[in-house]
């Protein structure tokens, strides 16, 4: 199959991977989704999740499989238009990159402020860096399905 859309993945900070590639697919907030080529224009938000671009062309960035780069990310929005997907990501890291040990810290310091019966909006901050925390360890893992 040919890579038939060009990817842009961008945050605050850099330009984390730009490429092509025969498929998107993006943590919706709603759940998730799968873009392809001659997709309807559409701009969505997505959540915390696994980003993962299907592709042949970039094998420098692909798993194992050589077909698919996978990304941990904490939110953004992802634009459609004319086989050119852009996502502007808060946060987007590549599986290879993630330093394990640093996210196990990270979950474990989020259960323990948890555990200290935080209520509200500090309780909230808690539960959203546990959930980022445990998504990079997902994807860093490769407990993430094709």
């Amino acid at each position: 199959m040919a890579d038939e859309l060009d990817v842009d993945i961008v945050t605050p900070d850099e330009l984390t991977f730009q490429g092509s590639a025969n498929g998107v697919r993006a943590p919706g907030v709603e759940g998730s989704f799968e873009v392809r080529e001659d997709h309807a224009p559409l701009i969505s938000a997505f959540g915390v999740g696994p980003l993962i671009v299907k592709t042949e062309s970039a094998r420098e960035y692909a798993d194992m499989h050589g077909s698919r780069v996978i990304f941990a990310t904490s939110g953004g929005f992802l634009e459609i238009l004319d086989n050119k997907v852009t996502v502007l990501a808060e946060t987007v890291e590549p599986a290879s990159e993630i330093d394990v040990e640093r996210a196990e810290n990270a979950e474990e310091r989020a259960l323990r402020r948890l555990d200290k019966g935080l209520q509200g909006e500090e309780r909230e901050k808690h539960e959203a860096a546990l959930e980022r925390a445990r998504n990079r360890l997902r994807v860093a893992m490769g407990q993430v399905g094709a």
